[in-house]
């Protein structure tokens, strides 16, 4: 109920989805265009780009994540409210996630092939993405909660996430440099596994306990 609730909400928003697949496309032309039409440079750089360009849409899109919420109330309604508190929260961040993650994962390949990145490869973009960016958006969540109504709190949102992100980073865009270069990349998108296996399990708690901090000061 939550899930389709949330769902909803974001489709009478389309801003929300508008703004990290058109700051993600324009990250991704802008590098193309700026490196001219060297090949073999822009596939060499391709693995780092796309997951650097896909962290920081991920990451544009977490500011509003409980901002909205927070400002109506309903945050203290959830904190009060009789279901497990840890379910919700991860429901909500689920929910966004698949409605602007999937969209994302779903341009990637397009974009991809802008660098200059193989066909072959695409698959293990698609795979990593899929993985990594629910790991983004958990992780993201927490900052998040810390910092919703706060003045200039994108700025503390990303001090406080970027750090965490780097793992995610790394894995992701070296399971797709082992593909760029023929390398199996099976171990890189299993300690992606790990990590989103990690961060369901265990950021809901971490993103309760922040929005009790927050609803009650």
């Amino acid at each position: 109920m939550l899930f389709t609730h949330e769902v909803r909400l974001l489709c009478r928003r389309p801003a929300e989805l508008a703004n990290p697949l058109i700051f993600f496309t324009i990250v991704i032309a802008l590098f193309s265009l700026a490196i001219g039409p060297e090949t073999n440079l822009l596939q060499t750089l391709s693995p780092g780009l796309v997951w650097v360009a896909a962290l920081l849409s991920v990451l544009l899109s977490l500011d509003e994540l409980f901002r909205s919420d927070f400002e109506d109330g309903s945050l203290e309604q959830w904190v009060l409210s009789s279901q497990p508190l840890p379910l919700l929260v991860l429901t909500k961040v689920l929910a966004n996630c698949s409605f602007s993650g999937l969209m994302l994962i779903i341009l990637s390949p397009l974009l991809a092939t802008m660098l200059g990145l193989p066909a072959e490869c695409l698959s293990i973009l698609l795979l990593s993405l899929l993985l990594g960016i629910p790991v983004l958006s958990l992780l993201g969540a927490v900052g998040a909660v810390l910092t919703v109504g706060l003045k200039r709190g994108g700025l503390l949102l990303a001090l406080l996430i970027l750090p965490l992100y780097i793992p995610v980073l790394i894995f992701g865009s070296g399971a797709l440099w082992a593909a760029l270069i023929g390398m199996p990349a099976t171990g890189y998108l299993l300690w992606l596994g790990s990590l989103t296996a990690m961060a369901v399990t265990m950021t809901p708690f971490a993103i309760a306990a922040g929005l009790k901090i927050r609803v009650g000061e």
